[in-house]
């Protein structure tokens, strides 16, 4: 037994220092490995900067438009001082996601080669179609981008306002509404939304009602409202006659 095992031993040993054109099949098997791994951690940091706020930022598309309107902005601050970048928002964590959002992202590469939205007019003129191609991807992919920090089975319902608990249980934890069907303008200034559905709507039996539990902002909207409208009545020229 133990002959056969020195056999199998010595066999093995003359295959590995067998000369492999002029180098040996030990020596390649080794360089091999040590340079995949040079590859990968190369590869992988190439890939880490890549997934960087001031990589994002570093073209002046992104730092004078929607980096700009994400500062005013309840992501960058805020009172608990969690601020999310441009990457927890726009890169899934998972790393096949991530490859494959990034492989999707490098078509931005030609855009910025051809200055498509170099100046902000074009950009401007761009929006909508940037944006409606956006909310496509997000609404896609479950919103993948938003659950990388919001968990609907860590919501606590009971310290939400009464009505976005309310729609959060019947459309979010349903599953009949996904993240970016509602908040479409969470982060950054909203295209002209003309024609484009805002998100989420009264449900048939309550549309010309008012909502059950409706928040403070509808009782202000409301409020703004008959405001504007007895001040414009009160700015209304009025005929005096005097008597004759």
């Amino acid at each position: 037994m133990w002959s056969r095992i020195r056999e199998a031993a010595l066999w093995a040993w003359r295959i590995v220092s067998t000369p492999a054109a002029t180098l040996s099949l030990g020596f390649l098997t080794l360089g091999g490995f040590i340079g995949g791994v040079i590859f990968w951690g190369a590869f992988n940091t190439a890939l880490e900067v890549t997934n960087t706020e001031a990589f994002c930022i570093s073209c002046h598309e992104m730092e004078a438009n929607v980096y700009e309107e994400m500062t005013r902005t309840v992501h960058f601050s805020n009172r608990s001082g969690v601020r999310a970048s441009c990457p927890d928002c726009h890169v899934p964590h998972e790393w096949t996601d991530k490859i494959a959002r990034k492989m999707q992202a490098s078509k931005e590469v030609w855009g910025k080669i051809f200055g498509t939205i170099n100046t902000r007019q074009k950009f401007l003129d761009e929006r909508l179609r940037l944006a409606k191609h956006e909310w496509a991807r997000l609404k896609s992919n479950d919103s993948l981008e938003c659950r990388n920090c919001h968990s609907s089975v860590a919501m606590d319902l009971s310290r939400q306002a009464p009505r976005a608990a309310e729609i959060h249980t019947r459309y979010l934890l349903s599953g009949e509404a996904t993240c970016i069907d509602c908040h479409k303008g969470i982060a950054h200034e909203l295209p002209n939304m003309e024609g484009v559905d805002p998100g989420w709507k009264a449900p048939p039996e309550l549309q010309g009602e008012e909502l059950p539990q409706a928040s403070v902002f509808d009782s202000l909207e409301r409020f703004s409202q008959a405001h504007a409208g007895v001040s414009a009545a009160m700015s209304f020229p009025v005929a005096v006659h005097s008597p004759d």
